[in-house]
């Protein structure tokens, strides 16, 4: 554009960015500083710009180029202010979401005083930051009336608000350092909750698709049904998420899902088998409890035998075998009937129970029947032999005292003792035998319990020689 006497040339306006506005100390914006970054162009632009400016014969005053430098100068040290408060914002968000993560998982006294040194460490920022809104605010670099005194403030006070934000920055880093264990501890709970959820779901999904399996058999399977339905609430509260029921509290909650209903899925599959097995076992404690009532009736003649040939010690301890076999065997029958109506109403627990104790009854008849022709077995076998007996006993005797004498030129009177009783009791024993009507289950029961001393002696000489004794 060329100048006329009533048009008077003016040079070109320089683009001047909007100065940052006044802001509260405690959560500097960006905005404040967006026409910073707009600055950086603004020393092209000037040289671009003085030619026309000198050729146009334009009003704006210069100072030469003292004052250009010092503008500059202060430029550079807005700039630099700038990027170091940007520095130091990311930082401080960056830690801020690994503080978060933190307390999301931890509740303890140290996760406590991480929060609170965050915040003390925020106020710090804080200070820093006012410092550096406070010097970009009070200088207007792009005045055409900046004189170099002015310039020289300017830079003097925002290299100290970068120096002091440098400062914060070294503070948060050094906090940031002192949070690996808690921090690495927070992600790996929060890198196990969404895994721990899902399997709690696929879980419940498979124990109810082995529910219906079992269901399609024509098996109710009430009591499962009832547990599946128990975990239903806990369910409700896994989708609602860790937000609103913290993340220790949904892991836990989440791996008590999925033992649970791994259990249920378990018992569902197996339960086909199990109704199967409780069918089996029933025919087959039936069938004992018939072949356990024909043994019983057998006991009475074997008694017979026993009274007819030895003496009443020798019986009498067994002559009401009869009477208790048949008895046990009635309440046995009993069970197993009352078994049978819990697995036709598919009460297995109850079937399962039920059966364990005609079980129990049954082997305590058959242990009772045994008995009796146990008894004429043995002590046919010491009438016709008692040195048999004799020489079992006395040769467990003498290898306890070999045993003794071991290393020893005497024996330790705490083995010798208890193994010349032992002696001494056979000789008893073997006394018992002479006469008219010798106690023969006398004398095999005293034989029995002085090999059970003797074995007893041998451990201890065993133990103490083990000890060093």
């Amino acid at each position: 554009m060329t100048a006329t006497p009533s048009q008077p040339y003016a040079p070109p306006m320089e683009p001047c960015a909007p100065r940052p506005p006044h802001r509260s100390p405690r959560r500097p914006r960006y905005g404040a500083l967006r026409g910073t970054l707009t600055l950086l162009a603004l020393p092209l632009v000037a040289a671009l710009a003085l030619p026309a400016a000198f050729a146009g014969g334009g009003t704006r005053r210069w100072f030469g180029g003292r004052a250009e430098s010092q503008r500059a100068e202060a430029q550079a040290a807005k700039d630099a202010a700038a990027a170091a408060f940007y520095e130091l914002d990311t930082a401080q968000r960056d830690l801020r979401i690994s503080i978060e993560t933190i307390t999301a998982v931890d509740d303890s006294p140290a996760a406590r005083r991480v929060v609170d040194g965050f915040a003390a460490l925020g106020r710090r920022i804080d200070e820093a930051s006012r410092q550096y809104i406070d010097a970009v605010d009070a200088h207007d670099l792009d005045r055409d009336d900046l004189e170099a005194p002015a310039a020289s403030r300017a830079r003097a006070q925002l290299t100290a608000a970068k120096d002091e934000l440098g400062r914060a920055k070294l503070e948060l880093d050094r906090f940031a350092e002192g949070l690996g264990p808690l921090l690495g501890k927070a992600e790996t709970q929060l890198a196990r909750l969404a895994p721990a959820v899902e399997r709690a779901r696929q879980s419940l999904l498979a124990a109810s698709r082995a529910l219906d399996t079992a269901r399609g058999t024509g098996l109710r399977a009430d009591d499962l049904a009832a547990r599946l339905a128990a975990l239903a609430p806990e369910l409700t509260k896994l989708n609602e998420g860790a937000g609103r029921h913290g993340v220790p509290q949904t892991l836990d909650r989440a791996e008590r899902v999925t033992r649970e209903a791994e259990a249920v899925r378990a018992e569902a599959e197996r339960l086909p088998e199990r109704a199967a097995e409780i069918g089996h076992r029933l025919v087959s404690l039936r069938t004992r409890a018939q072949a356990l009532t024909t043994r019983a009736e057998q006991v009475e003649p074997v008694l017979s035998e026993l009274r007819r040939r030895f003496t009443v010690a020798c019986w009498q301890d067994l002559q009401h075998v009869p009477e208790q076999a048949a008895d046990t065997v009635r309440q046995a029958e009993r069970k197993l009937a009352e078994a049978q109506t819990a697995r036709d109403e598919q009460r297995w627990p109850d079937a399962t129970a039920l059966l364990s104790t005609v079980r129990a009854l049954l082997n305590a008849t058959d242990d009772a029947v045994s008995a009796a022709g146990d008894r004429l077995r043995q002590l046919d076998a010491v009438q016709k032999d008692p040195q048999q007996e004799i020489e079992r006993t006395r040769f467990a005797i003498r290898d306890a005292q070999r045993l003794a004498m071991a290393g020893r030129h005497t024996p330790d009177p705490r083995h010798a003792r208890p193994l010349d009783d032992a002696v001494a009791r056979l000789e008893r024993a073997v006394a018992t035998l002479e006469g008219r009507h010798p106690d023969y289950w006398h004398f095999l029961t005293e034989t029995e319990a002085i090999r059970r001393t003797v074995a007893r002696v041998v451990t201890r000489i065993r133990e103490d020689r083990g000890a060093g004794h």
